[in-house]
């Protein structure tokens, strides 16, 4: 019987409801719980920020039951608010359209219970603040803030209000990622001693969004919210101030799983970067990054590579942990995943396919003695095993899941403010580790609160 089939019987799901509770004992956990306080089960969700991002966590959330849209907030009428606005209506959730998000905490006062937020990254502080404040339970995109003192502070107010405060780093939530850190890196320990990380994320050549000029918005609509130009708008994750670039637009999403598969932060980080092919005038953050961190585990030092590239797409996006016995490549693209034993040096992992923890491979890798010797160097690959447990849903859908069954009260965050503010620590330094050309330090009260 294949565990990859989840249409097959209860031992299947009993086995994965298993790997789900375990995952439940994640630093998140400690996160204090709000529930509906009423007789329906129904969530009554606003949406702030009805962009591109928006809209995935709108369609991720369509999916899941009892969970109601009421209002959405966007300062662009003419799009992104009318096409939300109607593709809402349009699966049953009626909605009231708003401008300022001031008005929308006022006029739908009792009448919602959380909210998403998907607006550009220095907004972020000012919405979540201001909602958890009104009484209600935030989900936010990342990167949490482009200010640690506004992340800081939206900590803090979590703290104070009791409300939720999840950061959208959706792996967290994603069975995959949470089967193999919880099955295969804690338990089985199949890797050995970690000892190194790669990871990715290169992007083909983008030109700036552009759109046709009526549907514009109106130059002092856009002074008012913190923006320029409607390029500015269109683009703000290359401008300063306003995102952070590709290495906080695209890397934090894999570099908060670095953090958390090592159950470590990192004690220093170097890097190199420049804006190396578009125009600076117009990409203000850098368009190439390579970054170098270094993690004191208890096991040893464990070092991790990462780049980002936005003028080339060979290898799309993934992360690779390696130890002295074994490779886990990762990625949250669809069917993407294996883990490879280094056949020198570790166990047989028959026992771990017999007891469901792997798939054996399509075909074993002999050792035979090959007829030439072209290279004294070469080694045969390794065998590679699958992953038996799939990612079957939209990307946010479970991080979204796990959201609202913790406003509900019936679970825990797998991302806090806490984890989110570790994560936008560890990513942020990397830009000032380019501009510094230097390795900077990390020390431990960075990370605290």
């Amino acid at each position: 019987m294949s565990l990859q089939d989840d249409t097959k019987s209860m031992d299947r799901r009993e086995f994965l409801k298993a790997a789900t509770v375990a995952g439940a004992t994640l630093a998140g956990a400690a996160t204090p719980i709000s529930a509906v306080n009423r007789a329906s089960n129904e969530v009554r969700v606003a949406l702030i920020g009805a962009g591109a991002q928006g809209q995935v966590l709108l369609d991720a959330s369509f999916q899941i039951p009892d969970v109601r849209f009421v209002a959405v907030c966007d300062i662009w009428t003419d799009y992104n608010q009318r096409r939300v606005s109607r593709l809402m209506k349009d699966s049953g959730h009626p909605n009231n359209a708003y401008v300022d998000y001031r008005e929308l905490l006022d006029k739908e006062k009792g009448k919602i219970d959380a909210v998403l937020i998907a607006t550009p990254d220095f907004w972020h502080a000012e919405h979540a603040i201001a909602c958890m404040k009104a009484g209600l339970d935030v989900y936010c995109e990342k990167e949490m803030s482009n200010s640690l003192a506004d992340a800081r502070r939206m900590v803090q107010t979590s703290r104070e209000t009791g409300r939720l405060l999840q950061i959208g780093h959706q792996r967290r939530s994603n069975p995959r990622y949470r089967f193999c850190y919880e099955k295969l890196i804690a338990e089985a320990k199949l890797l050995g001693r970690m000892t190194t990380i790669n990871g990715q994320w290169n992007r083909a050549k983008r030109e700036f969004a552009t759109m046709p000029e009526r549907y514009a918005i109106k130059p002092e609509i856009l002074e008012k919210y913190g923006f320029q130009s409607m390029q500015q708008f269109l683009n703000w994750r290359w401008f300063r101030g306003l995102g952070g670039g590709p290495i906080v637009d695209l890397g934090s999403h894999q570099i908060d799983v670095f953090n958390w598969y090592l159950d470590a932060r990192p004690k220093g980080v170097m890097a190199s970067g420049g804006t190396d092919y578009y125009s600076k005038a117009t990409h203000e953050w850098y368009d190439t990054v390579m970054a170098v961190y270094d993690y004191e585990t208890p096991h040893g030092v464990v070092r991790a590579f990462y780049q980002t590239l936005t003028t080339n797409g060979f290898g799309g996006y993934y992360e690779v942990f390696m130890g002295d016995q074994g490779a886990l490549e990762l990625s949250e693209s669809a069917g993407r995943g294996s883990i490879y034993r280094d056949v020198a040096n570790a166990p047989d992992w028959k026992p771990f396919v017999k007891d469901g923890l792997l798939l054996a491979p399509v075909e074993e890798v002999k050792l035979a003695k090959p007829a030439a010797v072209l290279d004294v160097r070469e080694t045969a690959p390794p065998p590679s095993y699958g992953i038996p447990v799939q990612m079957r849903k939209k990307y946010h859908q479970p991080h979204l899941e796990n959201f609202f069954g913790a406003v509900r009260g019936k679970t825990k965050l797998n991302c806090p403010g806490e984890i989110g503010y570790e994560t936008a620590v560890t990513v942020l330094k990397v830009n000032q580790a380019v501009e510094a050309r230097t390795r900077l330090e990390f020390k431990p009260e960075d990370f605290e609160i």
